[in-house]
């Protein structure tokens, strides 16, 4: 394989139709980088590909793990290196398409990520314990004695890196941070970065309806089947959190559609912040599909012609 093409942008930016028209032009199939569309159960919540979009442009990577399973990025990054180096798997392409909107995921493709050990299931079912009979501030504090350095820039609020964090000082006797030494790791293959961006509030109103949307088609209805397992960390994510406080009486249905809505928009902030420190990435606004295809088509030409 000679090119990775990368389209990543905010959520509900318009990601997944101009991909499948990539996919088509280029005859390859799509690599999934959304890793919660990962987890079968929640399509609804996810926003993942609708069977149609599947049996259009083959997936990677959607709907293949259980609730309850564990994963992360460095399993991710392993899993789509074999893919891409698997023979036959792309049809022996020389260019593949990844596609989605978890930055780390993408980092870890790209770039490469951290070798940090996986959790033994001992580790996590202990972590998980503590966290439900002695709640998150416990941990915070105990991650400030352990591991100072992280502890001064972790967001102490973020359930899953804090415990992670401490899951890998109780397994190692280390530091998370010592593992922490982002060396970026040597590809075998180019990459190009594609971005798409559309102006704030068209942004902003697009989640507004998309969440709206949702739940016309049965959010709520997937997340009470999935309730029983509201302590896996792959529904601890925006649309279920708020619809499990519903569920619970901590607050009205209405509040937690707006608190879905406002919870999504601040998370396609953080997005943007994070992809545009990246200088690699070439922004489009989604309607630019022509445009788009004649750039990629100007890459693969100028490294036919090498």
């Amino acid at each position: 394989m000679e090119t990775l093409f990368v389209i990543t942008g905010p959520t509900a930016v318009g990601k997944s139709e101009l991909c499948l028209r990539v996919a088509r032009h280029l005859g390859v199939p799509i690599i999934n980088a959304d890793s919660r569309q990962i987890y079968a159960d929640i399509p609804i919540g996810t926003a993942a590909p609708t069977l149609e979009q599947l049996s259009e442009v083959k997936h990677y990577f959607v709907g293949t793990l259980r609730l309850t399973d564990y994963y992360s990025a460095s399993m991710y990054e392993q899993d789509v290196l074999a893919l891409l180096q698997y023979p036959g798997a792309l049809s022996h392409a020389p260019h593949a398409l990844l596609s989605g909107g978890s930055m780390m995921y993408i980092d870890a493709v790209c770039d490469g990520i951290d070798d940090i050990p996986t959790i033994d299931d001992d580790t996590r079912t202990l972590l998980r314990q503590r966290l439900e009979e002695e709640g998150l501030e416990r941990l915070v504090e105990e991650l400030r004695v352990a591991d100072p350095e992280y502890y001064a820039t972790v967001d102490r609020k973020n359930t899953r890196r804090v415990v992670h964090a401490l899951e890998i000082c109780y397994m190692t006797g280390r530091t998370y941070t010592s593992y922490r030494v982002r060396e970026q790791k040597p590809r075998d293959f180019a990459v190009v970065k594609i971005g798409l961006n559309r102006d704030r509030q068209e942004l902003y109103d697009r989640i507004n309806r998309r969440v709206e949307q949702m739940m016309a088609e049965g959010l709520e209805e997937e997340a009470r089947r999935v309730f029983p397992y509201k302590g896996a960390n792959s529904l601890n994510t925006v649309g279920y959190r708020e619809l499990f406080d519903y569920f619970e009486g901590r607050c009205t249905l209405a509040e937690a559609v707006e608190r879905i809505q406002g919870a999504t928009r601040r998370y396609c902030r953080k997005q943007l912040t994070w992809l545009k420190r990246d200088n690699r990435i070439k922004w489009f606004h989604p309607d630019q599909g022509d445009e788009i295809l004649a750039y990629i088509d100007t890459l693969i030409n100028k490294t036919a012609d090498r």
